[in-house]
């Protein structure tokens, strides 16, 4: 299975990053709908595509207001936006307000079934995670194969989550901070580096990659991957466009 990251950042974009949207092309399924999902044209393989929020905060869901562009260069049966029936109607009363987004694109909106069926036997299920305003972390399972993905929370050993993502192959976190923010991490509903690498260990996945990066942080480390990697070593900062099998 290929998994691309559109966008890697929180919060807003960078020169570097867009913020949170992630596509496995080859089964029409897109985790968030940041500011990277213009990108989707250049990777989408399917008719139909099927986006799972994690919780409605805008640098998750801007990107919503792009569809008009995606399908116009790559026409899709259907597009499907899941998230809870709350989130959904802010989404339709705010987001695509006339006054704001006067044109709605073509899609649905389906509220978020406790489990989800996939192609090629797979499933896609969800657990609730520690946000200001909520938020939710995704597990996909295919025969053979598993995906999770954290973002917006403060990693912790004893987070109800880690439990969830238990032997999962690949781990997609959110690592908005270094080492020596912890407050602020607790106070923002965000992660810092050595609690997050610590969870990937308790957890026993088999390889970590680090998202919803702090834009303000440039260049090639912006988490200290050092400190990560000697807790997990199989660790790795997630950049945009990226592609990975799993």
């Amino acid at each position: 299975m290929r998994l691309v990251f559109l966008g890697t950042a929180g919060y807003h974009p960078s020169e570097q990053r867009h913020t949170p949207c992630l596509l496995l092309p080859e089964c029409g399924l897109m985790l968030d709908a940041g500011t990277g999902m213009f990108r989707a044209t250049d990777y989408l393989m399917t008719s139909q595509l099927d986006i799972f929020l994690s919780h409605i905060h805008l640098d998750h869901v801007v990107g919503l207001t792009f569809l008009l562009h995606v399908l116009a260069v790559h026409p899709l049966d259907l597009v499907t936006v899941h998230a809870s029936p709350r989130e959904l109607a802010a989404l339709d009363e705010h987001l695509f307000a006339t006054a704001i987004f006067p044109k709605k694109p073509s899609c649905q909106f389906q509220p978020l079934a406790p489990a989800v069926s996939l192609p090629g036997g797979g499933q896609l299920t969800h657990f609730p995670l520690v946000h200001p305003g909520g938020s939710r972390g995704y597990r996909v399972d295919w025969p053979g194969q598993s995906l999770a993905y954290v973002t917006d929370t403060t990693a912790a050993l004893e987070a109800d989550y880690v439990a969830q993502i238990q032997g999962v192959d690949v781990l997609l976190h959110e690592c908005f901070f270094r080492d020596g923010h912890a407050d602020l991490a607790r106070r923002t509903g965000h992660s810092c580096t050595s609690e997050v690498a610590r969870v990937a260990r308790q957890a026993r996945v088999g390889r970590l990659l680090l998202v919803h990066i702090n834009p303000l942080e440039q260049g090639d480390d912006p988490v200290g991957l050092d400190v990560a990697q000697a807790i997990f070593p199989a660790t790795t900062v997630a950049y945009d466009r990226l592609e990975i099998e799993f």
